[in-house]
């Protein structure tokens, strides 16, 4: 049965993820009711492994102290409960995706013109349409790296559903929800997915020789 996160592990990491967020977002990610979710991030700023800004962008962010006390329950859950080794592999199976879906995304965002790269401005439907088609192999083949993870820790199955979401939207001819920044757009939450990854097992982006 796939292991479920504790609700405080659960919104530390979510912090972690987003960098700032408030009860709602929090909730939504990682599949908490708001009142719980908001209970735990109160909480996280009493003990001071978290703070609550105002301001224009409002919410809860880490402290460096939560940060890693919310690096140390990863490794501890994981370890604990003898997860490592199926996330290692599974980690493993993603690298092989992910420089494919960064060269999909580059595509989408750059139009080769008379051999040169230019911003697309996605006049050319046909050449849309094969990056579409790009994007739809990627993310079929990476699926049963997707339902894995969600098997061994039940807080991945919320990336799963979100790509589907994102991919969904692509294929239905959305732009949006390809690559915008700042949007639950496919390139957005599969970077989360990556960042949840490398968190989870206490690894370096630099170490995997890809920015």
């Amino acid at each position: 049965m796939s292991h479920v996160s504790t609700p405080r592990l659960l919104a530390l990491h979510a912090l972690r993820l987003k960098g700032i967020a408030e009860a709602d977002a929090v909730a939504e990610m990682m599949d908490l009711d708001v009142t719980t979710a908001g209970s735990e991030l109160e909480e996280l700023v009493e003990v001071g492994l978290a703070t609550c800004r105002a301001g224009r962008i409002p919410g809860f962010q880490l402290t460096p102290e939560g940060k890693v006390h919310g690096l140390r329950m990863l490794a501890e859950e994981l370890d604990d409960h003898d997860l490592r080794p199926s996330i290692e592999a599974a980690y493993e199976d993603f690298l092989a995706f992910n420089r494919e879906l960064l060269d999909v995304c580059t595509a989408w965002q750059l139009r080769p013109v008379d051999g040169n790269n230019e911003v697309n401005d996605h006049a050319d439907p046909d050449y849309d349409a094969t990056v579409r088609a790009r994007l739809g192999d990627v993310h079929v083949r990476a699926i049963p790296v997707l339902t894995t993870l969600a098997s061994v820790l039940a807080r991945f199955d919320g990336h799963r559903r979100r790509l589907q979401t994102a991919f969904d939207h692509v294929a239905a001819g959305d732009n949006d929800w390809f690559t915008k920044p700042m949007f639950p757009s496919y390139h957005s939450t599969w970077f989360e997915l990556h960042e949840d990854l490398l968190a989870t097992l206490g690894t370096e982006r630099a170490s995997e020789g890809i920015i």
